[in-house]
């Protein structure tokens, strides 16, 4: 078995104080989530004849190396500076350097390894009997800002990347101010075995060597292989390149764990802790007419479930057991608000039943925890155009009954710290550092639900789904109001399959795979035709493009079809 064991050193600089580094909201986190405890454990099994424990520690505590705040003669766009972690505890080797942007308060970490213990009998394959760490053989010099000479250095830094021994791959790249190699001792390569492929997610920064011009892009790295069972584990390095194609197999790579351990995933008590802890509050617009309701309310109000096969709608029980369960979304199926009078009143949903819907989850190997907090309105209300300075209120676009949305918290196994929050917008989003969000109460953060189409942002205002260059798209609107949820105490956990069958018993509407609402007779983009056709040429041009771009479900053509139906279910999210 190869065994990772995780640990944290303390930090040696200061956060936000609202994010609690050693966070221990209730005494039933200790037996399994790390909250201010140093070590997790991770299994990883190799073969059956040789056991190893490698062990890593997340380092916090670095050293400043170079800062480009004084390179800006050679166009360093974005200010960045380049880390390299101290106080590594004895027989523990660094893997790689850091960066990160100067806009930033400094947070982030680096793993550091060392191979604690190993059985010396026969080996299955030859590679298992290789140490799992090695010395680079040597290094290139992948950019300087003086093609490495020390002359006139300028203090921007000289990049290497270790050229691993054969059966090894190097994990990150180190950063000097010297134009001497770094000795060979300085960093460890992994043996190939224990890695996986990883792939840029984010430019950092880019600049050019002052003689040739050469560029240098330095961008963030995420594993390759993400969701519940992806096994890959970011080291916390940087990528750099003087090439802007970086969808080629790039020469670091990831740890990556050979098996699906998750003794570092928290347990049903403290998932329970970590969300009376970190809840946000779902704040909806001040003008919002489509609120959330729980799903069960929706059932018990009318809700009828349709098929291609029976035209007359079938009454839906509360827990949506009598839902057609499995299967695909195949269109046979779909559920309508009811054909009575209480139809408006569905639309408009019950703030009072309304829940986050829980979904708990690894991520990134093990080493984080996703809790994907789902929220559920029974009606998508019509979509606003923003064209310039004007806002053209659209009679249909944008409506369908059954509207799923969602965020996700991500928190760190190393330390039960909120690392960030993924913030769902329609077919896309974004994940938002701890330290960008806004908070209402200790650690618990804000959500924004926009106007009618319930996406969620971080901060109030109007975003523009198109071009905010050109001022044209949808309109999002998000503020405070008296309208709210608060996720820390009006929630349900549906779901959490990595602590095995049983243990939470998902509901039969979760098990629905098909629309939640029925494909719509009217054409909705000859609305927004009739709208661009008044427009001179030029703008006319724009606005096509921007609509012909939207998501499908901005036109309502559709229904939506349940969270497990959606690919982050089991997925990473899309970013």
């Amino acid at each position: 078995m190869w065994m990772f064991l995780l640990e944290q050193s303390p930090r040696s600089y200061a956060t936000r104080v609202r994010i609690f580094l050693s966070a221990r909201p209730d005494s039933a986190m200790a037996p399994r989530l790390c909250l201010g405890i140093s070590v997790i454990i991770f299994v990883y099994a190799a073969s059956l004849s040789r056991n190893v424990v490698l062990s890593l520690k997340c380092i916090s505590n670095v050293d400043l190396i170079i800062s480009t705040s004084a390179c800006a003669h050679i166009g360093w766009k974005h200010g960045v500076s380049f880390y390299k972690p101290i106080g590594i505890p004895d027989g523990f080797s660094c893997l790689g350097h850091y960066c990160q942007s100067n806009e930033k308060p400094l947070r982030g970490f680096v793993l550091v390894a060392r191979e604690a213990a190993k059985q010396q009998d026969c080996c299955t394959l030859n590679s298992e009997c290789m140490p799992a760490l090695q010395n680079p053989v040597d290094y290139s010099l992948v950019w300087s800002s003086h093609e490495g000479s020390d002359e006139n250095f300028d203090g921007c830094g000289y990049f290497w990347l270790p050229q691993p021994p054969e059966g090894y791959k190097a994990l990150g790249f180190l950063v000097t101010n010297k134009s001497e190699k770094p000795v060979l001792e300085e960093v460890k390569c992994v043996r190939t075995d224990l890695t996986g492929a990883c792939e840029t997610c984010g430019l950092i920064a880019d600049t050019h060597s002052k003689l040739s011009n050469i560029p240098l892009l330095i961008w963030r790295t995420r594993p390759l292989h993400r969701g519940i069972y992806g096994r890959g584990v970011s080291v916390g390095t940087f990528y750099c390149s003087s090439d802007w194609n970086t969808r080629e197999m790039l020469n670091i790579a990831c740890l990556q764990k050979l098996d699906l351990n998750l003794c570092a995933m928290p347990s049903m008590d403290q998932i329970h802790a970590l969300v009376r802890h970190y809840g946000p509050t779902v704040f909806f617009h001040p003008d919002e007419v489509y609120l959330p309701s729980s799903v069960s309310w929706f059932f018990r109000n009318g809700a009828l479930l349709y098929s291609r096969s029976n035209s007359v709608g079938q009454a839906i029980d509360a827990e949506g057991s009598n839902l057609p369960s499995g299967g695909t979304n195949d269109g046979e199926y779909w559920i309508d608000l009811p054909c009575d009078s209480a139809r408006e009143n569905v639309k408009h949903g019950d703030l009072e039943s309304a829940k986050l819907y829980l979904h708990i989850k690894p991520a990134l190997g093990g080493t984080f925890t996703d809790i994907a907090m789902w929220v559920f309105c029974p009606f998508n209300g019509p979509g606003t155009l923003k064209v310039g300075m004007m806002n053209i209120a659209l009679s249909k676009v944008g409506q369908h009954v059954g509207d799923w949305e969602h965020f996700t918290l991500r928190i760190s196994n190393f330390t039960g710290e909120l690392w960030s929050i993924y913030f769902s917008q329609h077919s896309g989003g974004e994940w938002v550092d701890a330290f960008d969000l806004e908070f209402i109460e200790g650690n618990k953060a804000v959500i924004y639900s926009s106007k009618n189409g319930h996406a969620s942002f971080p901060h109030p205002g109007t975003y523009i789904q198109g071009s905010s260059k050109l001022g044209i798209g949808v309109r999002n609107d998000a503020a405070r109001s008296d309208h709210i949820v608060d996720s820390s105490r009006q929630y349900e956990i549906v779901a959490a399959e990595y602590l095995g069958d049983g243990v939470v018993k998902e509901p039969g509407w979760l098990q629905y795979m098909r629309e939640w609402g029925p494909t719509i007779v009217y054409d909705s983009r000859k609305e927004l035709d009739k709208i661009i056709k008044v427009f001179p040429s030029p703008v006319k041009y724009s606005m096509e493009n921007i609509c012909n771009k939207l998501p499908l479900e901005l036109y309502g053509e559709e229904g939506p079809s349940g969270p497990k139906e959606k690919n982050n279910w089991i997925g990473d999210e899309r970013w």
